[in-house]
């Protein structure tokens, strides 16, 4: 059988009698318009190799393998395991894995080829997702991802911008980020009470090193986590003024209006106090409300 041969995404999901999961975060993406859209934006084509996350009844994944890309599938609702089978039965170049996203060593799954990212993800642990792409040891060669729209607001807003916080400032010093599509709730079933968007991220070459990006992670933890507070206020734990100063920012200002560039050297000055005789900058306290 070929993909064209394959039933519709409505008619597989009655066969199989399967319904959205609410633990899960699942809204099914059943518009297939949408999908070879969202398989068009994210730039894959032959010989690329693909991981989608959560492709629940395989909506996006047929869109991708249409691309002629390899695609490998992780999916953690063990109840899609015969209908994603039958896509895998229909495309050689489909290759499944069920387990948690949150767990994947993607690095083995890339088996040393560059790899894509491009995924409707699960509502509920998308952001735990997308930190764990952009902070781990392996670096994706692109990532194109659907979000609900607020998160899409958050990774995509600038500096004094009302969903401008942690997640922004992360993203775009890892990536440059751009959302590309927007997708009303109609457009999904069961439709959710948001809007959702996708986002294109493209890895940056300047992509701060491991010690850097865990010290950006502990400042703007500490920073937003008292947001509406001056930065000499909720900075105090890991240095206070003198950090700021070593920084050349402005004691006064608040973390929403800091750019990337403004945490990256905040950052930078934290952990040159932090190599320095006596460890003057100590380590946050725990319990920063992310």
């Amino acid at each position: 059988m070929s993909l064209e041969a394959l039933p519709s995404l409505r008619e597989a999901l009655e066969a199989h009698g399967l319904w959205a999961k609410k633990a899960f975060g699942q809204h099914f993406l059943l518009d297939l318009n949408v999908t070879r859209k969202i398989a068009r934006l994210a730039e894959v084509g032959e010989g690329d190799h693909v991981i989608e996350v959560g492709p629940g009844p395989g909506g996006l994944t047929r869109a991708l393998l249409e691309t002629g890309a390899k695609v490998t599938a992780v999916e953690k609702d063990e109840r899609f395991r015969p209908l994603l089978q039958e896509v895998a039965d229909a495309a050689p170049n489909l290759t499944l894995m069920f387990g948690d996203a949150l767990k994947a060593d993607e690095a083995q799954i890339a088996a040393g080829r560059p790899a894509h990212l491009v995924s409707n993800l699960p509502y509920n642990v998308g952001t735990p997702l997308l930190i764990k792409w952009l902070t781990g040891p392996w670096t994706p060669a692109s990532l194109t991802l659907m979000f609900q729209r607020e998160v899409a607001d958050r990774i995509t807003e600038g500096p004094g911008g009302a969903a401008y916080g942690r997640l922004g400032v992360i993203v775009q010093a890892t990536c440059a980020a751009r959302r590309v599509l927007d997708a009303p709730a109609r457009a999904f079933t069961p439709p959710p009470k948001v809007d959702s968007a996708v986002v294109r991220l493209e890895p940056r070459a300047d992509r701060p090193a491991p010690e850097r990006l865990e010290a950006l992670q502990r400042i703007t933890a500490a920073a937003f986590g008292q947001r509406r507070k001056m930065l000499r206020s909720s900075l105090k734990p890991m240095g206070g003024e003198e950090l700021i100063a070593a920084a050349g920012l402005d004691p006064t200002a608040r973390a929403e209006v800091i750019s990337v560039d403004g945490f990256l050297a905040l950052a930078d000055a934290w952990l040159a106090g932090r190599s320095a005789s006596q460890d003057p900058y100590p380590m946050p306290l725990s319990g920063v409300k992310d």
